[in-house]
């Protein structure tokens, strides 16, 4: 069984992308979507016999590099995090494959789109299940080659090259610093095995490395390491500019990147890493810093973006930022849950945002839609659940993690929890506003769409809404129904695969704090929905009233342009390098210096030389008798003088 779960999806792969030309469009989506569905049912029994009934499972197929010391299996481990991520990978991929099979319904290519969402879904298994860093790192360049093949899936569009190689370049900073981190784990413990190296870390507290001439605690390099490529993979601030342009590819690839599969892989790493972790107090800081500023920054952005998928792109990335503060604070496996929460009613959200672009003709933009409600009413209930449980809405899913996050990083009681705390608090403010302000555009407004597309606007087929309206439960039912399995106090569920320090046990501090803490997420939260959309819908006569024009076209100016990360990153940063690369490293030391010295220079030479040979060949013979002569005379002097 456990092997089927593996190995199911790449067999959906392969048979998609090489036999999909002769099996057709029509048997390639639904045979993907009944062995991804299968998968599921999978997943969800090994969930059943490791997590419930506490069986985890170790297997080893064979041996994969042997080298000297150095020595890796191909090994799977089952234990209670990587069946609850596979229950969230396979489940929502399932759903996507469904939703895939109608809405790429006209799209010539969709054996190779159904191709590379099962190899998606492979490489993420592959991830989760592995038992060594190394087949970790494989399924972490797994996800990040296929989310270049779907988001460059329509590949003649320039936007989409330029987002696909964007999402591909910048993921490559996280990669490498994930591969240095597994170069020093294997330096350090002489294994990358996951029990060898959380085994050992207690004795190496004390070791330190000498870098540019500082002394640095070993563990705190690797952790700051590995940190840094889920940074890159999980989008938070400072490598996080390719996650609103991977919108470029169809919107199912959109559900399936930001809901379940890669940008939930650096949040996976820090979970699975939390013994290592747990040892280093100042990169623990570090992550509540650093996730609380991405919260922070991207809800602020989400609030002026007009494009539905990049505003629902904005909302991931800040409740990335959300599970990874909490990981700062050691409460690992209350970012697991409001991972899987949000898997839920993120998949929602996209796949209830494609409903509502395929009915408009592939309209993005909020600005030209409106009165969808009596057109649309079923996208438009399970949008709505979609977003009540994303902003936060009492006992809807997102409402019981995101409100025990917030609790958990107020009982800290230290700077940067605190930091975190009241800026976790601003976001939920902002979240519940650019929700509801999606929802009044969307779906409340008056109609700007052009009359054809009115007229020609319809509510989705039966394919597409059956995985909207199994995710509504999931939004729903999921955080009531799991929170006393994954967080309840006293709850062994994570024990074998999560480690905390006892010095860092916080969750019957947070039980303690004022009640008015506790009610202040949500208050604000209500606040932001009714406000969102009163804001909205008076914003010309709020500005004009008060006279605001000047600030807030310039805050306005300051959020539309992404907090100038785009500016900084392409014209100061990108735009001089290539300068420097064009005119120095290619002009004069490429095209210059080493083909001078080298094959060109050589060359030229030659040929220079050959020609002054040929021009002594004149053909006339008393120039050769008198060269012979002269050769006989020289050969004679010198024999006479030695």
């Amino acid at each position: 069984m456990f092997l089927s779960i593996i190995f199911i999806p790449i067999i959906s792969a392969f048979v998609c992308g090489f036999l999909g030309r002769w099996l057709g469009c029509y048997s390639t989506k639904y045979l993907s979507s009944i062995l991804i569905g299968f998968t599921c049912f999978l997943s969800w029994n090994a969930f059943y016999t490791v997590g419930l009934l506490k069986n985890p499972y170790y297997i080893v197929l064979g041996s994969w590099v042997n080298s000297d010391l150095f020595y890796v299996n191909w090994s799977f481990l089952f234990d209670s995090l990587s069946v609850t991520m596979l229950i969230v990978v396979t489940s929502v991929s399932s759903l996507v494959h469904l939703y895939s099979s109608s809405y790429m319904s006209e799209d010539p290519h969709l054996s190779r789109f159904m191709s590379y969402l099962s190899l998606f879904t492979f490489f993420m298994i592959i991830l989760v299940t592995a038992d060594n860093f190394l087949q970790l790192f494989l399924g972490w360049e797994g996800v990040g080659l296929c989310s270049y093949l779907l988001i460059n899936f329509w590949f003649t569009r320039i936007q989409a090259n330029k987002a696909a190689i964007k999402a591909l370049v910048i993921n490559k900073i996280g990669d490498f610093t994930l591969f240095l981190a597994l170069l020093l784990i294997n330096q350090l413990f002489k294994s990358i095995d996951y029990s060898t190296v959380f085994v050992l870390i207690p004795f190496f507290l004390n070791k330190n490395l000498m870098l540019f001439g500082f002394c640095i605690k070993a563990l705190d390099c690797i952790c700051l390491l590995l940190f840094i490529g889920a940074v890159g993979k999980s989008a938070q601030i400072g490598l996080h500019t390719w996650l609103p342009d991977a919108m470029e590819g169809p919107t199912p690839v959109s559900a399936l990147i930001h809901a379940a599969t890669m940008v939930t892989a650096g949040i996976f790493l820090i979970i699975r890493c939390s013994p290592i972790f747990e040892y280093s107090p100042f990169v623990l800081n570090i992550i509540t810093f650093i996730g609380a500023l991405t919260a922070f920054f991207s809800a602020t952005i989400g609030l002026v973006q007009n494009d539905i998928k990049k505003i629902i792109a904005y909302s991931t990335c800040s409740q990335l930022g959300y599970m990874t503060f909490v990981c700062g604070v050691s409460n690992y496996s209350t970012s697991l849950f409001h991972l899987s929460n949000h898997a839920f009613f993120k998949a929602l959200l996209f796949l209830s945002a494609g409903s509502i672009i395929h009915g408009l003709g592939n309209e993005q933009d909020i600005r030209k839609m409106g009165g969808l409600i009596n057109i649309m009413p079923f996208t438009y209930a399970m949008f709505l659940i979609g977003s009540l449980s994303l902003a936060g809405f009492p006992f809807l899913s997102g409402f019981y993690s995101k409100d025990i996050i917030l609790e958990l990083v107020f009982t800290k009681y230290t700077v940067t929890s605190t930091f975190a705390y009241w800026l976790g608090v601003v976001t939920a403010f902002f979240t519940a506003i650019y929700s509801f302000r999606l929802l009044y555009y969307v779906f409340y407004s008056q109609n700007n769409s052009f009359k054809n597309i009115v007229k020609h606007s319809h509510e989705s087929p039966l394919a597409m809404t059956i995985p909207l309206f199994i995710l509504s439960f999931g939004s729903i039912f999921s955080g009531y129904l799991m929170k006393d399995l994954f967080i309840g106090l006293g709850s062994d569920f994570f024990i074998d695969s999560i480690f905390v320090l006892s010095s860092n046990l916080i969750i019957i501090d947070s039980e303690f704090i004022p009640f008015y803490i506790k009610l202040i997420p949500t208050i604000l939260s209500l606040f932001g929905m009714f406000s969102g959309v009163f804001f909205i819908a008076y914003f010309e006569y709020f500005f004009v009233k008060f006279r605001f024009f000047s600030l807030s076209n310039k805050v306005y100016n300051f959020l539309i342009h992404k907090w100038y990360f785009d500016f900084i990153y392409n014209d100061l940063i990108a735009k001089n390098f290539l300068i420097v690369s064009y005119n120095i490293c290619f002009k004069l030391l490429d095209k210059g210096f080493v083909e001078l010295i080298g094959p060109k220079g050589i060359s030229y030479i030659i040929y220079k030389f050959s020609i002054n040979i040929r021009k002594q060949q004149t053909g006339f013979i008393y120039q050769y008798i008198c060269l012979m002569n002269l050769g006989i005379f020289l050969f004679f002097f010198i024999s006479y003088i030695y």
